[in-house]
């Protein structure tokens, strides 16, 4: 087990009455999963990538998630013309290709995911609903409840690649 179920940071005995409430605490509770699935590695641990050809790592997955909270939330939901983090300059895959065995890669992959959570949770805090209208980069239209959705289906799936890679790392399982 990761933690005594008493103790899972993810359990706030907070209880799930509106819809707001429900995604914030699934979404949030995701978020957590990530960091305990990241917990006690170090820089040649996170780096790890998984199984030829895939460029997938536990970093690889810290730095595509903060790539991800900005674009959904950054640039769709608040409208900020926001580059992206780890592929600036149009080249596919930074986010992966970039995470490699160093200090302070790991050190800016966190600091940069924090940041962009942080913003989301504002922007998700401060907004009047959850009909909030963003503009995808195509143009199209999309609600906040929309993106929040696809933030748990997104943390969810990663959630569970981090499973496997983690398993692989050092045999830990679970929760």
């Amino acid at each position: 087990m990761w933690v005594d179920s008493d103790e899972d940071p993810r359990d706030t005995g907070t209880e799930l009455v509106d819809e707001r409430g429900t995604l914030n605490e699934y979404l949030r509770a995701y978020r957590i999963t990530l960091q305990m699935k990241c917990a006690g590695l170090d820089a040649a641990q996170l780096a790890q990538r998984s199984v030829p050809p895939s460029t997938m790592s536990l970093l690889g997955l810290v730095r595509h998630l903060a790539e991800v909270e900005r674009y959904w939330f950054r640039v769709v939901m608040a409208g900020e013309a926001a580059a992206k983090l780890y592929s600036p300059d149009g080249q596919r895959d930074g986010d992966w290709l970039g995470a490699v065995v160093d200090d302070d890669v790991v050190a800016q992959a966190w600091s940069q995911w924090r940041a962009e959570v942080t913003l989301a949770e504002q922007l998700v805090d401060e907004a009047p609903d959850l009909d909030v209208m963003g503009t995808m980069r195509d143009g199209q239209s999309i609600r906040l409840r929309e993106v929040l959705v696809h933030m748990i289906e997104e943390y969810a799936r990663h959630c569970g690649h981090a499973d496997l890679l983690r398993e692989c790392i050092d045999g830990r399982v679970g929760q």
